[in-house]
């Protein structure tokens, strides 16, 4: 995704994941967008907090983009709470209890229930802050220095 994306350029999971990222960073949580935690699984936004918090928010922009996915259930022992956003007319009742819910636009978001805490165990936790910070450097560099053949995906 390109980072001065206009929202009018985006896709609409993109459009959700970027409000999403303006309102965790309002409440002092830092997010990275399309993080792999492990081979096979591709989270929307990891936010990670300032006491070390690990968040998994999957962005669906549609009812067939929420029945297709089959993964969801495989984030959840990646993060410390687990939140869908969707924008204001997704029919929320479609979404599992026990899940954390976030409205959302391309300009910010709201939690409206908040996830469940179940904490990662010490040692998961240290390798996806590593992922995080991985992560997050590489598509730094990638910015600013596109032609360095980082491979970025």
């Amino acid at each position: 995704m390109d980072i001065a994306a206009h929202p009018t350029d985006l896709m609409p999971g993109q459009m959700l994941a970027r409000g999403v990222c303006r309102h965790l960073a309002s409440l002092g949580l830092v997010t990275v967008e399309e993080l792999v935690p492990t081979r096979g699984l591709r989270v929307d936004v990891m936010a990670l907090g300032p006491k070390g918090e690990i968040w998994v928010i999957e962005c669906k922009s549609s009812r067939a983009d929420f029945m297709s996915d089959q993964k969801w259930q495989g984030y959840i022992e990646w993060c410390d709470r687990f939140f869908w956003a969707v924008d204001e007319a997704f029919p929320v009742d479609l979404l599992p209890e026990g899940t954390g819910l976030l409205i959302a636009d391309a300009y910010d978001g709201e939690i409206i229930r908040m996830a469940p805490e179940h904490k990662l165990a010490p040692a998961r936790r240290k390798v996806m802050v590593q992922k995080f910070a991985t992560h997050a450097a590489r598509r730094l560099h990638a910015m600013r220095d596109p032609g360095a053949g980082l491979g970025w995906p």
